[in-house]
């Protein structure tokens, strides 16, 4: 028996080895096997959906046995519209990548656009007018939305406490920061910016009392200071030594 077994050995050393490297050689293929199954079972995601998994983003457009291809958005390209490339990824992503979906649950995102106006704007004025521009811009998809976000709580642990739009008020070191955060449709995010953003420039062209801030440094002088001061420099010349003094 012992003679048998050491003639096995090298046998049996050849295997172990084998069985390693195949186990290292087919990890990929068979964590993106795992990965279709957690896809097709768990569904983290459709195909036309728009998620985000790792640093990419797109629009499924396939999935497959070992990988899913997306319409890229985003990257170079502004506000998550269509770079025209397609990605493969590997489906073993979903175990190391966190998976977001833009249109998983209600089918709408929060977007907020910042606007700084100056310290002498009339900063109330300036709130009522984007509150009645952002309102108007949202009228069309308020019951929709509400009706979507109701739908997703019988589902998930969603809770929204404000649906409607608003308009926040904050104080920052160049202006007021009026940030408006309103619903949107993922896919239509830079054309609602776009038509939000040209009724604020028609809107505030027409109140004078409302400018924009851009970043500014101001100074202050006392009044008897305001020449400022003249600075000199005389060289007096002693037997010991030379010195500069300096006189404001």
């Amino acid at each position: 028996g012992r003679l048998w077994f050491a003639g096995m050995q090298p046998l049996i050393t050849y295997l172990g080895l084998l069985s390693a490297g195949l186990a290292i050689a087919l990890q990929g293929p068979l964590s993106n096997l795992a990965g279709w199954g957690l896809i097709a079972w768990r569904k983290p995601f459709v195909v036309g959906d728009r998620i985000q998994i790792g640093i990419n983003a797109g629009d499924v457009i396939d999935t497959g046995f070992f990988k899913f291809t997306l319409l890229e958005i985003g990257n170079w390209v502004e506000a998550d519209q269509s770079t025209g490339r397609i990605l493969q990824v590997p489906n073993g992503k979903v175990f190391t990548e966190t998976v977001a979906n833009y249109t998983l649950g209600f089918e709408y995102i929060w977007h907020e656009l910042p606007i700084l106006i100056t310290f002498e704007s009339n900063w109330e004025e300036a709130e009522s007018v984007l509150q009645d521009i952002i309102e108007r811009h949202t009228a069309s998809i308020a019951k929709e939305a509400e009706e979507r976000t109701r739908r997703a709580t019988e589902k998930y642990m969603i809770y929204f406490s404000k649906l409607t739009p608003i308009v926040y008020v904050k104080v920052v070191e160049n202006g007021v920061l009026l940030t408006i955060r309103y619903f949107c449709n993922p896919r239509r995010r830079r054309s609602t910016e776009h038509a939000i953003w040209k009724d604020i420039l028609r809107a505030f062209d027409a109140q004078p009392d409302i400018e924009f801030a851009y970043p500014t440094q101001r100074f202050y002088f006392p009044k008897n200071e305001t020449q400022g001061h003249s600075i000199t420099q005389q060289a007096k010349k002693s037997d010991q030594a030379d010195s500069v003094v300096v006189e404001e």
